[in-house]
């Protein structure tokens, strides 16, 4: 008999950054209150799932995204130091085109090599910290659902990792909304498909901060 097994990966809601910088790991990020409200929003839809685990990034925009889908199935929250953002120099900064660190010569030679990038931690170890997560998950819920909470950057390198793609990309063009699931489907150990659907509505990707 085929298990069937789904990996809901979700990015977290938006989160409260009046200044619009790149929060990347800094500490003390919240969810505002339409993130808390999409929090709920996707914890409703997700209701009368067969949710058996509840994963999430350590960082604060994570948990409490991932609290109301955790209490609504009365489970705990397995936080996983592996689904955290990814690593990046700019880090604390303003980066929208035209103002802020990408104006300043001083930062130019961190965008030298867009491929790996070298700004930041490498696509291809997070979308391997990524997957090492999805296996963990997929085990502990075989036969039933998981929800991972984490950030846009590895939810997207995750899923072009799977699709094959480069995973290098335009960040204009990335299709991973303000909690959004991207759900992943395993027949016994086979990945047989992926759905990306925006419970709680559609989101700009071009953003800063979001």
């Amino acid at each position: 008999m085929t298990d069937q097994t789904v990996v809901h990966v979700m990015r977290h809601g938006e989160v409260y950054n009046p200044e619009g910088i790149l929060y990347g790991r800094l500490p003390g990020f919240r969810l505002s209150e339409r993130g808390r409200a999409q929090a709920r929003q996707v914890a409703d839809v997700l209701a009368d799932h067969d949710i058996a685990a509840v994963f999430a990034s350590p960082l604060q925009r994570a948990q409490e995204t991932a609290t109301p889908v955790a209490a609504s199935h009365g489970l705990p929250i397995i936080t996983d130091e592996e689904l955290i953002e990814a690593g990046n120099d700019f880090q604390g900064l303003r980066v929208s085109v035209g103002d802020g660190a990408l104006r300043q010569p001083k930062h130019w030679a961190k965008l030298r090599d867009p491929f790996t990038p070298s700004w930041g931690e490498p696509y291809l170890q997070i979308a391997h910290r990524m997957l090492g997560v999805v296996d963990i998950a997929r085990e502990k819920a075989r036969g039933h659902e998981a929800v991972l909470v984490s950030h846009q950057l590895p939810v997207v390198t995750l899923r072009r990792y799977l699709e094959g793609k480069r995973l290098w990309h335009d960040p204009r063009r990335r299709q991973c909304s303000l909690a959004s699931l991207t759900s992943l489907v395993y027949e016994d150990d086979a990945l047989v498909d992926l759905v990306y659907s925006e419970p709680a509505g559609a989101s700009d990707p071009t953003v800063t901060g979001a």
